[in-house]
C-alpha cells in the first residue's frame, strides 16, 4: 500500500443533501423560477385597462373629438360641475350664445388607468337652467372629467380625491 493510502481519513462522506454548497447553488435558479410564476400569474390575473380593444376606431375618430373641443373653446363654453356626497351631480353651463342649450349633456368620470371603472351618466336639463343626475356610489379618487354632447365637447380637467366641485372650460377663469 501507498502511504496517501495509509493515511486517508475513514470517515463516511455525508449525502449531498446535507452539505451547504448544493442548497446554495439551486437557491438561485429556485427563487427566479418562483418570482417568474408569481409575475406570470400577476399578468394572467389583472387587466391593465390602459389598451382598447377598438384603438383602430378611436384613432379615426380623434379628428371628430378635436372638432368638437374647438367648438367648445370658439362658443366659450364654461361649466362648474358640482357633486354632493350622497352622488347627486348639479352642472351649470355659460356660454350658450343663441340661448339655446342643449336638453341633455354627459357627463364622463374616466378612470386614467382602469377603463372599467370609468362612469358615464346623462344629465337632464331643469327648468331652472341646470343640469342634475345622481350618480351610484359616492365619487372618490382620480378621474377625468368630460362634457359633451353631439356638437361639442369640454376639454377634460383632472381631479384628485374627493369630487366636490371642478371648473371646466370657460369657467376655470371665473370666481
Amino acid at each position: 500500500m501507498t502511504d496517501l493510502a495509509m493515511r486517508s481519513p475513514t470517515a463516511i462522506p455525508q449525502p449531498w443533501f446535507r452539505q451547504l454548497w448544493p442548497w446554495l447553488l439551486i437557491a438561485g435558479p429556485a427563487i427566479v423560477v418562483v418570482a417568474a410564476l408569481a409575475t406570470a400569474w400577476i399578468a394572467a390575473a389583472t387587466d391593465d385597462g390602459v389598451i382598447a380593444d377598438d384603438y383602430y376606431k378611436r384613432g379615426l375618430m380623434i379628428n371628430k373629438e378635436l372638432d368638437r373641443a374647438a367648438r367648445a373653446e370658439a362658443m366659450r363654453l364654461g361649466a362648474v360641475v358640482r357633486v354632493s356626497p350622497d352622488g347627486g351631480v348639479r352642472l351649470d353651463m355659460s356660454g350658450f350664445a343663441d340661448g339655446v342649450a342643449p336638453s341633455a349633456v354627459t357627463l364622463t368620470l374616466a378612470h386614467p388607468t382602469r377603463a372599467g371603472q370609468d362612469r358615464v351618466l346623462t344629465l337632464k336639463r331643469g327648468s331652472d337652467g341646470t343640469y342634475t343626475g345622481t350618480f351610484a356610489a359616492p365619487v372618490q379618487g382620480r378621474w377625468l372629467i368630460t362634457l359633451e354632447t353631439s356638437t361639442w365637447r369640454l376639454a377634460s380637467a383632472m381631479t384628485h380625491g374627493e369630487l366636490t366641485e371642478v371648473r371646466i372650460g370657460a369657467a376655470r377663469a371665473v370666481d
